[in-house]
């Protein structure tokens, strides 16, 4: 089973799941492993993902691993809204899956929002 820690020490990710942010989300949840562990985390990636491409509000996903041989990887997940990963990441069957992440896992998963910046990038 995946360990689960907050990537923001002031806002959790139950807090983040409260929120009535509107418009679309990202997720980035931020893997650790033991390096004798990386095909399994990947296989339970995997696993969660056939799930989670199935569930209302569910746009794309994209699993990322540091170069070098580093066992850090990073899941980019885009959804419509807080309440459609939040629907899906409390599914009963979603949480039954969790515990199929090999023990070494630690992941930091924290939900984020597009913001405009002047001459750079538009939300």
């Amino acid at each position: 089973m995946a360990n689960f820690r907050d990537l923001d020490a002031v806002v959790s990710l139950a807090d983040q799941m409260g929120s009535d942010v509107e418009g679309p989300v990202v997720l980035m949840n931020v893997f650790t492993v033991d390096s004798k562990d990386v095909d399994a985390l990947v296989a339970a990636w995997s696993h969660d993902a056939d799930f989670m491409k199935m569930q209302p509000g569910y746009i794309s996903t994209q699993l990322h691993q540091g170069i070098a041989g580093s066992t850090t990887f990073i899941n980019y997940a885009v959804w419509e809204s807080v309440g459609a990963f939040r629907e899906a990441f409390m599914h009963p069957e979603f949480q039954s899956r969790i515990n199929q992440y090999p023990e070494s896992a630690v992941a930091f998963p924290h939900l984020f929002k597009k913001l405009a910046v002047e001459g750079h990038c538009v939300a």
